[in-house]
């Protein structure tokens, strides 16, 4: 089966981002894998997006925060923003195509109680896009056995 892929979109790709591509990967659906990038990438990870992932057995992706391409966009199946879409930093095509927007707040402006916070929204947010995506497989895999 070909891989698909979902976009976590982000300003800096160093928290919000990181974290779903992370947790996303870590039990894909089948077929699927997460990339993110930002907008206006930082130079590193944020440095307590590593220790927050490690907390739920998890580690940061392998790649350092990247800037989003156009190629990024135009092969993702599933494109996830989170919560930048009023930001000055967030490209304008992304407002007229159909994204997902997570709502989440910045978690590098908070303590360490809001960045756990974001982290326990974000599971809950990767959890269920991926349960969507498994059953979107059955039903096409179910259409498929009856042609």
């Amino acid at each position: 089966m070909a891989e698909n892929s979902v976009l976590f979109i982000c300003v800096e790709n160093a928290c919000r981002s990181l974290m779903a591509e992370a947790m996303f990967n870590w039990n894909p659906a089948r077929g699927w894998r997460a990339i993110s990038a930002g907008t206006q990438p930082a130079t590193a990870p944020n440095p307590r997006t590593e220790g927050m992932l490690r907390e739920i057995g998890l580690e940061v992706p392998a790649h350092p925060p990247q800037l989003l391409t156009d190629e990024m966009m135009a092969t993702s199946k599933v494109i996830v923003t989170m919560g930048c879409l009023d930001s000055a930093a967030c490209p304008a095509k992304l407002k007229v195509i159909e994204v997902r927007d997570w709502a989440l707040p910045d978690p590098a402006k908070l303590d360490d109680a809001g960045f756990r916070q974001v982290r326990r929204d974000l599971q809950a947010h990767v959890e269920g896009l991926r349960r969507e995506l498994a059953l979107a497989n059955k039903r096409r895999a179910a259409l498929a056995e009856r042609r």
